[in-house]
């Protein structure tokens, strides 16, 4: 392994040809998917461990949606809206009871299309003792193809540790729960790269922001949002995110126990929700208001149509208002 060490520190001075190599996707990936619906069997014992009878669970219920390369699609929802079941039905781990259709430009799933894929699970799995260079040699050594020579593995990993901003930290060790090392934010990057060094055109993540503040949440975001403009597909399940992350993405879906609510635009998520008849009372994170909507919580929801005919909610809202306008113009001066 010290050797290895030894070969990234010269690899070095090439540092802007080996950060280019993932500045753009190989090959860009459609994902669609038609009508998922995914069941469940369970059986239910009587007495003295007799099976009496086999029921059947509807974990996802029709859900429908599209992402093109260079776009980031964020999943919404409470927990147990199946966000996770969806997001592995995806990267097709998902057995058992699946129906409907998830292609991936307009193919199934396949061997090859696998090894064109990143899969970022919710908890880090990740050696404690390594450093963050070593982690990512160790794993180039091993996942990238016999057709690259190992400087050119090397090369790889020392690519992925410079696009993903961990040059400062990569002769740190991981850490763990019992040992001293990265950040949450710097873990979860390291845990990025690990996929990254394939150098995917479709990328699924499950909550990369859970546990982080919401200044390292925006870093890793704001990283995953340049990985889509290389000509990626980015997916995500995210819980709860702030109103910046909520406008960097493309695409959202929310999920309510399996049901999808809405699927299009981010742009336009706030616009359909009003045409229907919901809308929020004060200003808020729009983020905040999907999910009050998929818990069935309408205390600080106004139905649209009553917002002209409520003067006193209107004269809240001029209120809010001119103190923000005031606030913007004090900082100004």
């Amino acid at each position: 392994m010290e050797e290895e060490m030894a070969d990234i520190e010269a690899q070095n001075e090439k540092q802007p040809e080996v950060a280019a190599i993932f500045k753009k996707a190989n090959s860009a990936i459609a994902l669609k998917f038609e009508d998922v619906v995914y069941k469940v069997k369970f059986t239910k014992s009587g007495f003295c461990g007799k099976i009496t009878k086999t029921e059947e669970k509807i974990i996802l219920k029709g859900v429908t949606g599209k992402v093109l390369p260079g776009e980031m699609l964020a999943m919404l929802g409470p927990s147990g809206s199946s966000k996770t079941t969806l997001l592995t039905a995806l990267g097709g781990k998902l057995g058992g009871l699946l129906d409907g259709s998830i292609t991936y430009n307009g193919k199934s799933f396949s061997n090859s299309m696998k090894r064109n894929m990143g899969f970022v699970t919710q908890d880090d799995v990740l050696y404690p003792h390594l450093t963050v260079a070593e982690t990512l040699v160790f794993t180039a050594l091993l996942r990238l193809e016999n057709t690259f020579t190992k400087e050119e593995k090397i090369m790889h990993a020392e690519s992925v540790i410079t696009q993903l901003g961990l040059t400062k930290c990569k002769n740190s060790i991981i850490g763990g729960q019992f040992l001293r090392g990265l950040s949450g934010g710097e873990r979860k990057r390291v845990s990025i790269g690990q996929e990254m060094l394939i150098n995917p055109s479709l990328l699924l993540l499950d909550e990369p922001t859970s546990g982080l503040d919401s200044t390292t949440a925006q870093r890793i975001v704001s990283t995953l949002w340049e990985l889509a403009k290389g000509g990626r597909t980015i997916v995500m399940t995210i819980h709860q995110p702030s109103s910046r992350l909520f406008y960097m993405f493309d695409k959202v879906l929310l999920l309510s126990e399996g049901n999808p609510l809405y699927f299009g635009e981010r742009s336009q998520v706030m616009d359909y929700f009003s045409s229907i008849g919901y809308a929020p009372a004060v200003p808020m994170n729009p983020a905040d208001f999907l999910l009050d909507l998929a818990n069935g919580m309408f205390n600080h929801i106004y139905y649209a149509s009553d917002l002209a005919n409520d003067t006193l909610l209107l004269h809240f809202l001029k209120k809010s208002c001119m103190h923000a306008l005031l606030a913007v113009v004090n900082s100004s001066t």
